[in-house]
């Protein structure tokens, strides 16, 4: 059992691809820790949502994160279950070791309760795998499967391949000896996904399934040529070649999200400063000002100010950063013209800096 070697050969073509890995998931860590919260929760969600489709499960991006949400979603209940299942069995992922049999199986008795009679549990009968009505696939004897389960894993902790290739073996191997009645698939996905977050936490929040998904007839047919060859060397380039593919999109995701952000809160903080210079502007030109605009009726309002209560009139959530734009003036002169107006009550902010909206008060 222990010499247990699965059938496999790395390629130069495979080498280079663990470079131009390596140095994408250099990028991608670095821009990790910019990334919030809610595009990790965006990515579990493709996760959960490419790998169940792939089994045929119906329910959109938008239903599943409905779902997480605790909201109701209108769908077959079959769908909605295995739904909730996937998202209660991701939360877990990092409480479970990938070398532990009784892990695997606590695994599967979440990702298929209520979906197959006896979930975390090893199939009793033999099994085949149809596409239609073909049989594509005849896996091993259920009276073999404790021992191959024991290889697999004995193999998986003892092997000094590089994850990103073991991962991919397992992944193969796994679905060649369908351990289960039913979930297979999902659950060589869910473990290649913990093996490859063992390695490098942050690769628990890259959504490879969603790329697997657009490619699911080559995935197919990727597995079937390894079953007729007893080699899983064209498995491993392809999951390396998606994750190649999964990271560059991650990687431009991350990007946007962080460009987003950094946008978000320059404007916050430039309208938080702009306030600030407001207030210490000098008490002549503020008395100036106030003098000049207490005169004056709303209709004949010095042109500035009148043009930024016509805009502010059209569109009240606009911001100081946007009157300046279409005013043509500084952000500053528009920060003591809005401070000015406020002084001399014809102009109100409610709410915060960044969500509110402005109220004219009309004379």
């Amino acid at each position: 059992m222990a010499g247990y070697q699965p059938p496999y050969t790395i390629t130069p073509a495979m080498l280079n691809r663990l470079i131009e890995i390596g140095e994408l998931l250099g990028r991608w860590e670095a821009q990790a820790t910019q990334v919030s919260p809610q595009l990790r929760r965006e990515n579990r969600i493709r996760t959960i949502q490419a790998s169940l489709a792939i089994e045929h499960n119906s329910l959109s991006t938008e239903q599943v994160t409905a779902l997480m949400e605790g909201k109701r979603v209108l769908a077959p209940v079959k769908d909605i279950q295995e739904v909730r299942n996937a998202i209660l069995t991701y939360e877990k992922l990092g409480k479970w070791r990938s070398t532990r049999l009784q892990d695997l199986l606590e695994a599967h008795s979440m990702l298929m309760l209520g979906l197959v009679d006896n979930p975390g549990q090893l199939r009793s009968g033999n099994v085949g795998i149809w596409r239609d009505s073909q049989l594509i696939h005849m896996a091993p004897p259920a009276s073999q499967l404790s021992r191959l389960m024991s290889e697999l894993l004995l193999w998986l902790q003892s092997t000094d391949v590089h994850p990103l290739i073991a991962s991919a073996i397992f992944h193969y191997e796994f679905e060649f000896i369908h351990p289960f009645a039913d979930g297979n698939g999902r659950m060589g996905r869910l473990w290649q996904t913990l093996i490859l977050s063992e390695w490098r936490a942050e690769l628990a929040w890259l959504p490879i399934e969603t790329l697997i998904r657009n490619e699911q007839d080559e995935y197919y047919q990727v597995l079937g040529l390894c079953d007729k060859t007893a080699d899983c060397t064209p498995f491993i380039a392809f999951i390396l070649d998606k994750m190649v593919h999964a990271l560059r999109e991650g990687i431009a995701q991350q990007f946007t999200s962080v460009n987003t952000l950094s946008e978000e809160m320059s404007e916050e903080m430039s309208e938080e400063m702009s306030e600030e210079m407001s207030e210490e502007m000098s008490e002549e030109m503020s008395e100036e000002m106030s003098e000049e605009m207490s005169e004056e009726t709303e209709g004949s309002l010095p042109h500035l100010a009148q043009g930024i209560l016509e805009h502010i009139g059209s569109t009240p959530t606009i911001t100081s950063r946007q009157l300046s734009e279409v005013l043509n003036v500084s952000p500053r002169t528009i920060e003591r013209h809005l401070r000015q107006l406020q002084l001399n009550g014809l102009l109100v902010r409610v709410g915060s800096t960044k969500k509110g909206h402005w109220q004219i008060h009309r004379r």
